[in-house]
């Protein structure tokens, strides 16, 4: 990848996606090609190879995806397996077609088994039975990296695969109840702070453990493995540090500036115990996340309140 080359982004006014920009546009990289949802359904077979066809990109990153934290997982299973596979397949096999020379496909750590062992190494994947709240996107996510790997394989392209741990930043999703982990704990005590509330309750008992890493870190982690000249079919990206859900919403609380308790909701899921990736593989190509949670977590809140001032906060 040269910064001439054509590189498409897709879900360009995502979070991951606009990560992706953010750093191609501040290493130089001038011929970025994005398309909104209404200029083109990934979803349609018909609509995606006609794109491809046209457009000719060199290098795609594909960050466009169904997303959503445990509720909506949960509810609209259906939805999350259908789109995260047509997006996968349609635009895989397009980028083939149309001789692209670069793809690569973003994934989530929940491809892994729910108990697999800690932390979650690539060769963990397949060995054991998912989360089962998760499994609708878990699968569909799969399917999309080891297509990546089976064109890889047999017609010798440079397809392959980065598989984020959670993620947080700026631009994510702040719906009431479809929402992330750290969006969903920032909406909760920010609406909070601002009614006066004396507790704030979080899903679950607040014991599992969860890895975040701030969205930009991610964005130099794409651009990392676009330049890697023979790149393995699955590379994990994450901190390697993780935090239980309480500790998490302690400094969610701290930066928002709550004053009142902490309650938690045993009713609730708590989904798989520990998710933690094991990032050596990608260390060794010379990446690692530089984003230390609690100044992460600042930084995030101050761009939701700017976000909301703006009218420009995500809540779909």
């Amino acid at each position: 990848m040269t910064p001439s080359s054509k590189i498409y982004v897709a879900g360009h006014r995502g979070m991951a996606g606009s990560a992706a920009i953010r750093e191609l546009g501040r290493l130089g990289y001038e011929n970025v090609l994005t398309a909104g949802r209404s200029e083109l359904d990934l979803t349609s077979q018909a609509a995606v190879e006609a794109f491809f066809q046209a457009e000719r990109p060199e290098v795609v990153v594909m960050a466009a995806a169904r997303v959503g934290g445990i509720h909506a997982n949960d509810t609209y299973p259906a939805e999350f397996a259908y789109q995260n596979l047509a997006i996968a397949a349609n635009t895989i096999n397009a980028a083939y077609r149309s001789g692209v020379q670069r793809y690569l496909f973003l994934g989530s750590s929940c491809i892994y088994p729910k108990l697999a062992p800690q932390p979650l190494k690539e060769s963990s994947l397949l060995t054991g039975t998912l989360e089962p709240t998760n499994e609708a996107y878990a699968i569909a996510k799969i399917a999309g990296l080891k297509l990546c790997q089976y064109y890889g394989k047999q017609y010798g392209v440079a397809f392959h695969s980065l598989m984020p741990t959670n993620l947080y930043g700026p631009g994510d999703n702040y719906h009431p109840q479809n929402s992330h982990l750290l969006p969903a704990l920032i909406r909760r005590f920010h609406e909070a702070k601002e009614s006066g509330a004396e507790s704030v309750a979080i899903w679950g008992t607040g014991t599992p453990r969860r890895e975040l890493m701030h969205v930009d870190d991610l964005g130099r982690a794409i651009v990392h493995c676009l330049q890697i000249e023979d790149p393995p079919n699955l590379l994990n990206a994450g901190t390697g540090v993780d935090h239980s859900i309480m500790e998490m919403a302690e400094m969610v609380k701290a930066a928002v500036g709550f004053t009142g308790v902490i309650e938690t909701d045993a009713s609730k899921p708590d989904g798989t115990p520990q998710k933690l990736t094991d990032v050596s593989l990608i260390s060794e190509t010379g990446w690692r996340a530089v984003i230390p949670l609690e100044d992460g977590i600042r930084k995030t809140y101050q761009s939701f309140l700017e976000e909301i001032a703006s009218g420009s906060l995500r809540e779909r």
